[in-house]
């Protein structure tokens, strides 16, 4: 990785915030009191699923997963971008540079659209197969597609961080809080869009369509088995067991969608600024409150830790 006629490229400066300095304060106290609440959150998750075991079970070792993958993906992001805000050192070296966006897009960009499509297959499962649902997900086939996740997302990011880190880049200035693989490439002077193209069909193809072709057809199956349901009481439940994930999916789905899959001639630095900021602090903050603190077997695994 070179910078074009300036060999003493030593690393990015990230723009974050500074082109707006009367935003800096109501930013960094909202991104504080976001990311405390998103470590707490996920945290407490996290730790409650892994020290009861009555919550071993498929269903709760996905929670568990994606509360730990958010617990990641926020403290990849915010802590350096609150130390730029308090700091005003908005430097970041190339290796930084490119391990946050590894983890980022490890997190964020891969295991957590992973994760959504494991558990509506849980749920479908669950639903359409209860009497099998023990035999079809039990902890051995859990923990194969999970490890089967990890292995697609560390070489998917590990290419995409290859394509990235080959580039020459015309520019040092990062138009955003962190480093994006969107942000960082538009100063490539060299392939950029072989490198674009390449990156977009394997986002496209394997990191977004696939999860979602998985979950759309997991929810009509579940619909069409709900709707054969006699019992209105059944049908009601089924559905808010189901709503907090479709919940969460939607949430993350559409900022990805207004992320990334817009077309180039629309790019502004402040439209992804504010889009990242919900898909980096408010999704993974508002995740424990949607998903896991409305389960009723999380809440009376609380009550029984309390009292």
């Amino acid at each position: 990785m070179e910078l074009h006629e300036n060999k003493t490229f030593s690393g990015f400066v990230l723009l974050g915030f500074s082109d707006t300095p009367h935003l800096i304060l109501p930013v960094l106290c909202f991104f504080l009191v976001a990311y405390i609440l998103c470590i707490a959150g996920n945290l407490f998750i996290f730790v409650l699923i892994v020290s009861q075991r009555h919550l071993h079970t498929p269903m709760y070792v996905l929670m568990g997963n994606l509360a730990f993958v958010d617990v990641c993906f926020t403290s990849t992001i915010i802590p350096r971008a609150l130390h730029g805000l308090l700091s005003g050192d908005t430097h970041i070296s190339v290796h930084d540079c490119f391990l946050q966006l590894f983890l980022f897009l490890l997190a964020a960009g891969t295991m957590d659209s992973f994760l959504l499509a494991i558990m509506a297959l849980d749920r479908y499962c669950a639903v359409c197969f209860p009497l099998q649902y023990s035999l079809m997900m039990n902890k051995r086939i859990c923990i194969c597609l999970l490890a089967f996740s990890w292995i697609c997302a560390c070489l998917h990011c590990t290419y995409t961080i290859w394509l990235a880190s080959s580039q020459l880049f015309c520019g040092w200035v990062i138009q955003h809080f962190f480093c994006d693989y969107p942000a960082i490439i538009i100063l490539s002077c060299s392939g950029l869009s072989v490198t674009m193209l390449t990156v977009d069909f394997i986002e496209i193809s394997i990191v977004t369509f696939t999860p979602v072709l998985l979950i759309l057809g997991s929810y009509v199956l579940i619909i069409r088995a709900v709707l054969t349901l006699k019992s209105a009481q059944g049908s009601m439940k089924t559905f808010t067991t189901c709503s907090s994930h479709l919940t969460m999916v939607i949430l993350f789905y559409s900022t990805i969608i207004f992320m990334y899959f817009r077309p180039s001639s629309i790019y502004s630095p402040t439209y992804d600024r504010a889009i990242s900021v919900v898909f980096a602090i408010i999704n993974p903050a508002l995740n424990p409150f949607i998903y896991s603190l409305r389960n009723k077997e999380i809440k009376s695994s609380l009550k029984k830790i309390l009292g």
